[in-house]
């Protein structure tokens, strides 16, 4: 029996007693199937104090593949948060858990490369759906099982902070997840909830599997792993930031943007990409 079940049995017998309550405490982790959300799944196992992670993906096989990764008890979930149903469904199983969320991590997400008229309406709104819907819809239904001092990461983008041409769904959709979160960060602080938006630049993942199906965007700057992104934002977390930009290159762009017209910024990145 695992750490994360001995405690589940404890918690069971003490409330059958009519003793002290107990709660599981439990890490939420969506997108949690590949990339920043897997090694999200890794680091919240070595650090956070708690019993269970919640994996939450598409995926089933690949987020069963974690129960042999980590130390804590894994609970794979297999849930598409583009549609409303699951959404609906996690709300469900959270108030069948009875648990504390002591961390919650949005990973789930994707991109498109290429011009806006070229990519599917479908598929643009898809990842409206996913982006930002799913991802405001699980923070809300998460945040009244957090207690004090728990901490949540928003996935946002390098894009988050300027229009980007040619990404220009993705980049809004990230716009979108900055703005949410550092607004949160400060109404939650009465709680003593802290929530980060995480925002990389080009990071080594199986995202460009989906995001790119031509040569659009041909300048990539500089790439980082994911594990680098994920261990900045962790320690921006510790220091009380609301938003973590892996690199000082990265954060030199980021500064960039604010100084410089956004109209000037855009034609130095369509330069970048030939356009």
């Amino acid at each position: 029996m695992g750490y994360g079940a001995h405690r589940r049995e404890i918690i069971n017998l003490c409330r059958a007693g009519g003793g002290m309550e107990i709660f599981m405490r439990i890490s939420v982790i969506t997108g949690a199937s590949s990339g920043m959300g897997r090694d999200f799944v890794r680091m919240i196992d070595k650090i956070e104090d708690c019993d269970e992670i919640w994996v939450i993906a598409r995926r089933k096989d690949k987020l069963e593949e974690l129960k042999s990764e980590t130390e804590k008890t894994i609970r794979p979930i297999e849930l598409d948060l583009s549609v409303n149903e699951s959404i609906e469904k996690y709300g469900e199983l959270l108030k069948e858990a009875d648990a504390q969320v002591v961390s919650l991590v949005n990973a789930a997400g994707f991109g498109k490369f290429g011009s806006f008229e070229d990519i599917p309406l479908a598929e643009q709104m898809n990842m409206i759906d996913l982006n930002c819907k799913a991802l405001m819809a699980v923070t809300y239904l998460t945040l009244p099982y957090m207690p004090e001092g728990s901490k949540v990461y928003q996935l946002g983008s390098l894009s988050s902070f300027q229009p980007v041409p040619y990404i220009a769904t993705y980049g809004a959709t990230k716009a979108f997840v900055l703005s949410l979160s550092r607004a949160l960060n400060k109404e939650l602080k009465s709680r003593k909830i802290k929530m980060i938006s995480v925002c990389p630049g080009w990071v080594k993942t199986d995202f460009f599997d989906r995001a790119v199906s031509d040569d659009t965007i041909k300048y990539y700057n500089k790439f980082f792993t994911s594990e680098e992104v994920v261990n900045r934002a962790v320690r921006d977390m510790n220091r009380g930031k609301d938003v973590s930009v892996c690199g000082a290159q990265i954060r030199g762009q980021v500064l960039l943007t604010k100084l410089l017209p956004h109209k000037l910024v855009m034609s130095i990145w369509c330069k970048q990409q030939k356009k």
